[in-house]
This record gives structure tokens, C-alpha cells and sequence, in this order.
């Protein structure tokens, strides 16, 4: 039986012993919460509609609590489960790819939000270009970033892409995101409190294999706009070609600028890089990733 399949199966088992049992979903959570398990009602709805399944150690621990509460045999449910589903099986010959939120410090935060946004065409879809451009304002703050991209699918149905952008200060409120070219706004999941912003892009229509697609998409910071130090892409999938590209107002240039980069298990590497005559600078990365890639500057 495909993993699908078994999800699936899962997702009616707990359905109808939520029914059995006669709690809602809140009644459950907080049963969860008395005994130390945090699960959000979204990921218990998307559980029961076969959306995800719990696959992290602490969901899985969390559902032998659920058995209790519902009152099923113990295990009856985490059979149902099935093993972790196969990371890029689409796209590489590496059976294991990184998760979603690999190189960012709120992983499994990120994890979590995602469940709230539909990422299953992420590994189905081959990087082949990504532009980002930055604008940083005369007084030092980040006032928008454009993102250009192209992308191939290597199967057929990819009808999205999924964006994660972080706040380097949070707190500030988040960026307006706002689709450019070839691509729609879909679900967005916001978490003020880590600067964190998840949100689907949709494509016009669904992608067949080997068929690709260029789009592009804007973020805008409200002032007062927080101070420009870096900016920085972490690549869970490899990309063919990379461009970063930085542009300063006239009136506050950089002291100093470095093209920073770390693939996944490897020390950091650091070049010292020069604003051109345009006032910008830019680095280009080919067949780069799984790791981090950016730029970083000294005002002073």
C-alpha cells in the first residue's frame, strides 16, 4: 500500500474514533495540554482529514496520549501510521533529502506551521534559476526584495510554491507579500512573534512533467523598515543557478560587504566583495545546495 494509502487509512480510524469517543477537537487538545503534549487544532484537523500525519517523534509520542483519550487500543492507531514517507524520491538519487525547515534555527516551528500549507509538489519541482534582488533605503533599512524563479516540474500536477521568509528582527510587523508575475496568492500562515511567514504561491494552472515555469513575487516592509545587515536563501533542495543581488541608495553605502556560503556539512566560506558604480553587488552561485547562501555588510 502506498504511503498515501496508509494515511489515508489512519485518517478514517481516528476520524470515527473521535466520533466514537463524542469530544471535539478543542476538548482533545486541551486533554493533550493537561498531559504535556502541545498540538495545535489545525494539525489534529489535518490529521483526521488525511492532510498530514504525525511522522515527528513528538507527534507520535503525543498520539499514544490520543489513543488514551479516545479510549482505542494501544498502537491501534500508530500502525495505521505506517514509515516515514521517502524524502526525493522524484527529484534525486539521495533517499533522503533535508526537511522543510533544514538551516533554519526554528526548524521544527516551521515544521509545525507548514501543516497549514499544502507542501507536497515542493520535492517534484527542479530549482533551475532564483534571482533575488534587494533594496536597501537611505537610512539602512530593508524596504523590498523581488524574487524571480524558474522551476521545472518532474512530474505531473505542481500547481504551487511554497515561499518561507523570516524577519532577521522579529517582532517588526511582516512583510507584504505580493504575487508579480505568473502566480497567485494561496493559504499564508503568519508567526509575528519568530518573523516567520509561510505562503503558498499558485501557478495559473498545474505544471505537467517537464513542463517549467517562471514567476516572480514581491515583499514589502512597513516602516520604520528594519535595519539591512544580510540577506541570506537556505536551499533544502540544489538549485542550477543562483543570483543575489543587493542595491543601495546613494546616500548609505556599506563599509564593507561579504559574500558568505555553507553547504550542508561543511565550514562557512567567506569572500570580501565590492559595491560597483550602480551602488549594488551581486554574487552567483551554480549547481549550489543543500546549505545557506547570502550576502552580509558593515555599516561602520
Amino acid at each position: 500500500m502506498t504511503p498515501g494509502g496508509l494515511m489515508v487509512d489512519f485518517a478514517g480510524a481516528l476520524r470515527d474514533a473521535i466520533q466514537a469517543r463524542g469530544l471535539g477537537l478543542e476538548r482533545i487538545q486541551e486533554r493533550l495540554r493537561a498531559e504535556g503534549y502541545s498540538v495545535s487544532l489545525a494539525t489534529l484537523s489535518y490529521w483526521q482529514t488525511g492532510r498530514s500525519r504525525p511522522e515527528r517523534r513528538e507527534s507520535l509520542a503525543a498520539l499514544a496520549e490520543l489513543e488514551k483519550i479516545l479510549e482505542v487500543e494501544p498502537g491501534s492507531l500508530a500502525a495505521l501510521v505506517g514509515p516515514p514517507r521517502p524524502r526525493g524520491r522524484h527529484l534525486h538519487k539521495s533517499a533522503e533529502n533535508p526537511e522543510l525547515g533544514a538551516f533554519w534555527s526554528e526548524r521544527d516551528l516551521i515544521v509545525d506551521l507548514a501543516q497549514g500549507i499544502d507542501t507536497r509538489w515542493d520535492e517534484r519541482l527542479t530549482r533551475l534559476s532564483q534571482h533575488d534582488r534587494v533594496n536597501v533605503g537611505p537610512d539602512r533599512g530593508e524596504v523590498s526584495f523581488l524574487v524571480r524563479q524558474v522551476l521545472r516540474a518532474e512530474a505531473d500536477g505542481p500547481d504551487r510554491w511554497v515561499a518561507i521568509i523570516r524577519l532577521d528582527v522579529p517582532g517588526n510587523p511582516l512583510p507584504l507579500l505580493t504575487p508579480v508575475r505568473n502566480c497567485r496568492l494561496g493559504r499564508v500562515v503568519e508567526h509575528p512573534e519568530s518573523g516567520l511567514l509561510l505562503a503558498e504561491l499558485l501557478f495559473d494552472r498545474p505544471l505537467a512533467k517537464g513542463e517549467t515555469v517562471i514567476t516572480e513575487h514581491a515583499l514589502h516592509n512597513y516602516p520604520p523598515f528594519p535595519l539591512a545587515t544580510q540577506y541570506e536563501r537556505k536551499f533544502r533542495l540544489p538549485v542550477r543557478e543562483y543570483v543575489v543581488e543587493v542595491c543601495f541608495d546613494p546616500a548609505a553605502l556599506p563599509r564593507a560587504v561579504f559574500q558568505y556560503q555553507q553547504m550542508d556539512g561543511q565550514d562557512e566560506q567567506v569572500t570580501s566583495m565590492e559595491v560597483d558604480v550602480g551602488h549594488s553587488v551581486h554574487a552567483i552561485a551554480l549547481d549550489y545546495g543543500p546549505g545557506r547562501y547570502g550576502l552580509r555588510w558593515d555599516w561602520e
